[in-house]
């Protein structure tokens, strides 16, 4: 039997391995196994079962599978088809998509191993006491086997390498490969339940006094003699008082206690426990402990909510395609606190009150603490959660819980559209034009649109909310390709905030220099405050200044790996870059000059609560971006906190402007949205639009009216002007002509082929092949190849990063010319590793 085998590498073709022995009786489609690649040994996915290999492929040339880790599939068929679809439409290896369908503890790698030799024994009295070698090669004896990780903790990376290369040259190791253990496993923790015996055993109640050692004999004989052969030589001593103390906190329970929780509610040590199992009274046994990241939550009465009409008519559509169980695609349109989230809840709830599965996206972590909360509310412990905040048990467990059925109900961010759901019935996703749906590495995958792929192949029901729908999305429903509903009032009739555009050239004029806030904005901050009511201040740049200069020499001090300036963050004094993680010291001097004069430029939602804190120190003010939300749980925290009203203005990013329901919010200031206009990205207009009219959502929210502040240097921008207005329609009308002229999405399928190479001639000769082939390709139909051309960042993480765009009427086109130009490129000599593609991208930096 022979097994076709994807292995998450950067190959898009898959491999045949033959299943020797047994194997090929308990293998699966599903299963994973560990199998040969080059010289190491990976974690494959079994994707078909053959009899015989296809094409003319000699037995001899086929390679054993090593392992069979899984006899019960670890992914089912429908997951397995759906990876299958994103390779083939993202243009992605197999392998990378099954391991991005599974908890990161599903890969089982090998790892190099290292074994002291004969020759490695007698050298170890030659040398001196206390030098690296001999510390090393002690280790080995104390040690059948050493792993490469551990001797790297016991020295260092590098250390550890020079000594490796040194022994192995001597002949004073071996160093061999051997398959890791899987990290998907249950978490076992000892709990203790009492025996047959342990019941018989009387309680202190049931006894005046300390009861004699006869009293203690003849109940626990009484109970314990159809086991007299288990029993110990003292088996007929009485139980002292902490034994008895023992029994009966697992009597009063009346279920198994963990040996952690027992020990403490009975303040013994183990050693008691232990006795008392020796003499047959309990039995300690493992037990599998779920870690649930919701325990924090506690369950709360679900508030009934009357729906408006609007709602309802939106409601009543979905369910009625709920009960045809018939594929359907909505695109919920409602304008900012027109209860979209309440819809939700209501066709969650109808799914699963018809044994469906359900499974609702969110696209950052920062959205999942309310809605979870909400679910929790609604569906117990039914409801899981999966993002990549989770530790790697929390993931594996939660995964586990909806594998089994015993969560129906599934909340999670883009790698969520992936959870094991039986009998799915409903998809929601959530905001579904932000763009953090699309993951940026292999595979490149969208989570909205892959959605709405696993909706087709299960026959389910897709719901797409958003105030601000993307273009294509609403481009979709207008012809016809999505039902569309429309929620225009908001819930209670609250009326939409009042957004006020402050022209900061008029600004500039007024105070013959620039400023950080307005007049306008600074009154209204000090306004909102007096009447005891909260404020937001959206800067979507973190950091204390964008980059520092030298006004000496005027350098701006860059990035060594990445083409962008450093950003200065003042809370430690460094100077960071956002896209690659290189930081640095805030320097004394000019590196280039030695001038003394370092002057910082811009400003980052760290310098606006500085200056805000200046400006009111009678407030309580708190930052929101990625900086303050590093460590778990900060994120909710800080949410919370304003929520119940003991922060008085928050300052962030654009983590602020989405979903949050905020009911004494009444002031929303926009410091500066130019700088996202003026990136050299076609979708520039549409996300400075969708991001004023989310964040103007948050205000005015509750019972008070709301109020929206926007400084611009640019007040006559379409995307501005429509989104004071809160106008979609006018403003989608103005976008789709600028696309449609362009021949930009939805008008036409875009490739965005990225070349990337630490050696810049590398990246231009591999660039300009592979648009050679492409053009060629294309010859006579209409498809359309521009560049290549240094992309807008030219290079990142020390590599020069080169673009080729393809616009095509069809992505079939466009596939079959990517196919033939990646195999002749790669014909031709040039790296696959090097290529990357990315189908419908969301971001051209």
């Amino acid at each position: 039997m022979l097994a076709e085998v994807a292995v998450p590498v950067h190959v898009r073709q898959t491999f045949t391995y033959n299943l020797p022995g047994d194997l090929a009786a308990r293998a699966s489609v599903g299963s994973r196994v560990t199998v040969p690649f080059g010289q190491k040994t990976l974690t494959g996915f079994i994707v078909a079962l053959h009899e015989r290999p296809a094409g003319e492929v000699a037995d001899t040339d086929i390679k054993d599978v090593e392992e069979l880790i899984d006899e019960t599939p670890v992914i089912n068929r429908e997951i397995l088809e759906l990876t299958r679809w994103v390779s083939d439409y993202y243009f992605a290896p197999w392998g990378e998509c099954i391991r991005a369908a599974l908890p990161a503890g599903a890969a089982v790698v090998s790892e190099r191993v290292l074994t002291i030799t004969e020759a490695g024994r007698s050298e170890i009295s030659h040398l001196d006491r206390g030098s690296p070698l001999r510390l090393g090669l002690e280790l080995f004896i104390q040690s059948d086997v050493v792993t490469v990780r551990q001797l790297e903790r016991q020295f260092s990376k590098p250390r550890a390498a020079a000594m490796i290369k040194q022994l192995e040259r001597g002949g004073f190791i071996q160093v061999s490969q051997r398959v890791g253990e899987t990290r998907m496993k249950p978490k076992l923790q000892n709990a203790v339940r009492l025996t047959g015996s342990g019941f018989g055993v009387p309680s202190p109640e049931s006894v005046e006094g300390v009861a004699s050692e006869g009293d203690v004999k003849a109940a626990s004989s009484k109970a314990r003699a159809p086991k007299t052969k288990r029993r110990t030589q003292d088996g007929d001593k009485p139980l002292n008082e902490k034994q008895r103390q023992v029994i009966e906190i697992i009597r009063l329970k009346g279920e198994p206690l963990s040996l952690s929780e027992l020990l403490d509610e009975a303040g013994v040590t183990a050693s008691v426990v232990r006795t008392l199992e020796k003499r047959g009274l309990v039995e300690v046994f493992p037990r599998e402990v779920r870690r649930d990241p919701l325990a924090h939550i506690a369950r709360q009465p679900s508030e009934v909510v009357r729906l408006n009409s609007e709602q309802q008519a939106g409601l009543d559509q979905i369910v009625s395609q709920l009960d045809e169980r018939r594929y359907t695609t909505f695109l919920l349109h409602g304008v900012t606190g027109s209860g979209k989230t309440e819809i939700y809840l209501r066709a969650l709830r109808e799914a699963v009150s018809r044994g469906l599965g359900a499974l609702m996206l969110v696209p950052e972590i920062s959205l999942t603490p309310v809605l979870s909360r909400r679910l929790r509310s609604n569906f117990g412990d039914a409801v899981a959660i999966l993002h990549s905040s989770l530790s790697e048990g929390e993931r594996t467990d939660e995964w586990r819980r909806i594998k089994l059925g015993d969560a129906r109900v599934v909340i999670g961010t883009r790698s969520a559209v992936f959870a094991p759901v039986e009998n799915l019935g409903l998809i929601i996703v959530d905001e579904e034009h932000e763009s953090s749906y699309k993951q940026e590495d292999s595979p490149r995958y969208h989570g909205r649109d892959t959605a709405i792929m696993r909706a087709v192949q299960a026959n389910a029901v897709a719901v797409l909310g958003s105030a601000t729908p993307s273009v294509e999305s609403y481009h979709n429903a207008q012809s016809g390709k999505y039902i569309y509903v429309r929620l225009q009032a908001r819930y209670a009739d609250r009326a939409l905030a009042a957004v006020e555009i402050v022209d900061m050239r008029e600004v500039f004029k007024r105070h013959g220099k620039q400023q950080t806030f307005s007049d306008e904005l600074k009154q209204a901050i000090g306004e909102t405050h007096a009447r005891r009511e909260q404020s937001m201040i959206l800067l979507n740049r973190r950091g204390f200044s964008a980059f520092a200069l030298c006004r000496s020499c005027g350098l701006a001090i860059h990035c060594p790996d990445c083409d962008v300036t450093l950003t200065f963050h003042r809370y430690n004094e460094s100077l960071q870059c956002h896209y690659c993680g290189y930081i640095r010291p805030a320097p004394r001097a000019c590196p280039a000059c030695e001038g003394q004069y370092i002057h910082y430029v811009g400003y980052g939602t760290e310098q606006l609560e500085a200056t805000l804190r200046e400006m009111f120190p009678a407030m309580n003010i708190a930052r929101l971006d990625r900086d303050t939300t590093r460590r778990r749980g900060s994120f909710e925290q800080i949410i919370m906190e304003f929520a119940e009203g003991g922060i008085d203005l928050l300052v962030g990013t654009q983590m602020i402007a989405k979903g949050h329901d905020f009911h004494n919010v009444t002031l929303v200031g926009v410091v500066s949205v130019d700088a996202g206009l003026a990136l050299p990205d076609f979708r520039a207009s549409e996300r400075t639009f969708q991001l004023l009219t989310q964040v103007s959502g948050r205000a005015g929210r509750g019972d008070r009216p709301g109020r929206v502040i926007i400084q611009t240097y640019h007040p006559q921008h379409y995307s501005i002007v429509y989104a004071r207005e809160q106008n979609y329609e006018e403003f989608f009308k103005r976008e789709a002509n600028f696309r449609r002229a362009m021949h930009y999405p939805p008008f036409s399928a875009m490739v965005n082929v990225l070349v990337h190479d630490k050696d810049l001639q590398r990246a231009n000769n591999t660039a300009s092949q592979f648009a050679r082939e492409l053009r060629e390709a294309a010859s006579g139909t209409g498809l359309r190849v521009l560049g290549p051309a240094p992309a807008p960042i030219s290079r990142i993480k020390g590599e020069h990063r080169v673009q080729v765009l393809i616009k095509a009427i069809t992505r079939s086109q466009a596939r079959e010319a990517l196919e033939r130009a990646m195999d002749r490129t790669i014909a031709a000599g040039a790296s696959a590793r090097s290529i990357n593609v990315e189908v419908d991208p969301m971001n051209l930096m």
